[in-house]
């Protein structure tokens, strides 16, 4: 008698379950990719981000998450973006994601478009659009497989292609405070294997993401952030974090994952056009036992053209 299991991944702690693909006909994976460093990779779930920094930007992020710990998750993640036209209302923007887990990577490769209006002279609002496609690969020769004839291993998932589209709103001054909502993936898709006896569905999930710099001295800054997402049927999961910034160029913080993690963050801004940051996280659930931690490595690359001296007389911080 095969074994009937429903499991809903809700958070990449729980994702390690993927290697039970030879006993589950329904599967559920990780909805989208975790990043400790959102702060500064707002593109990537929120489109109406694109070009709101006034600036050609191209970012990369790299993640392996518990180390250690044979098939963890890896994240790979890049994102272009700048404003258009005289009046940089218009922003654009490409955003590509590969996340790898045991026998499964997926890659995301997005479109996004932003239309920015002032709300007055300090407050502007942007609304985002993102479309693009997701393609799914599940080799499940890679797995231990303990019964050769089983059906479900012989049937892999080659290049399963889906559609996605999103939309966000991005709420900001260009000094010390932001806030945004999206949704990066309206689209439910499920992926089915030749047989029939395998899926794995992707629900819609809702981000909000804010943040504040307040000024503690002339040299010194502190910059709280918080990060939730919400899913249908799903706990929800929140991230808090709060760094000190010191003479606009070195910032060290902690962070906060309800419920799973622990993490310290540090940042360099190299020059006015190179950050780089990097992130330790130390999980607080029962898988923790079996690896030594995730660690995130971020680089933002800026190119400011003939406008940039007057670009830093009010840096942007986020």
């Amino acid at each position: 008698m095969r074994l009937k299991l429903s499991i809903t991944y809700t958070a990449p702690q729980v994702f390690i379950m993927g290697f039970l693909l030879l006993l589950a006909p329904q599967l559920l994976a990780q909805q989208d990719s975790q990043f400790s460093q959102y702060m500064y990779n707002t593109e990537t779930i929120n489109p109406a981000y694109a070009g709101s920094r006034g600036v050609m930007a191209f970012t990369g992020l790299y993640r392996t998450q518990w180390v250690g710990l044979d098939g963890a998750p890896e994240t790979f993640n890049f994102t272009f973006n700048t404003p258009v036209g005289e009046s940089k209302r218009i922003g654009l923007g490409l955003t590509f994601v590969k996340d790898q887990l045991g026998p499964a990577d997926e890659s995301t490769i997005a479109g996004d478009f932003s239309y920015t209006i002032p709300i007055n002279q300090e407050v502007k609002l942007g609304f985002g659009l993102k479309a693009g496609i997701n393609l799914l690969n599940v080799d499940y020769s890679l797995l231990n497989i303990h019964n050769p004839n089983d059906e479900l291993q012989q049937f892999n998932i080659d290049n399963r292609l889906t559609p996605l589209i999103g939309a966000g709103l991005y709420l900001h001054n260009d000094k010390n405070w932001y806030m945004g909502f999206s949704v990066p993936n309206f689209l439910e898709t499920t992926h089915y294997d030749d047989s029939s006896v395998s899926n794995a569905s992707e629900k819609a999930a809702l981000y909000t993401i804010g943040g504040y710099v307040f000024d503690l001295s002339d040299k010194v800054k502190l910059k709280p952030a918080v990060l939730g997402k919400f899913v249908s049927g799903a706990p929800i999961a929140v991230d808090l974090s709060a760094s000190f910034m010191f003479n606009n160029s070195f910032s060290i913080g902690a962070a906060y994952r309800l419920d799973a993690a622990f993490s310290g963050l540090a940042g360099f801004q190299v020059n006015d056009g190179l950050l780089i940051g990097y992130a330790y996280d130390y999980g607080i659930q029962d898988l923790s036992n079996y690896n030594s931690g995730s660690h995130e490595i971020f680089l933002r690359f800026e190119l400011f053209g003939e406008k940039a001296p007057s670009r830093f007389l009010t840096p942007r911080f986020f």
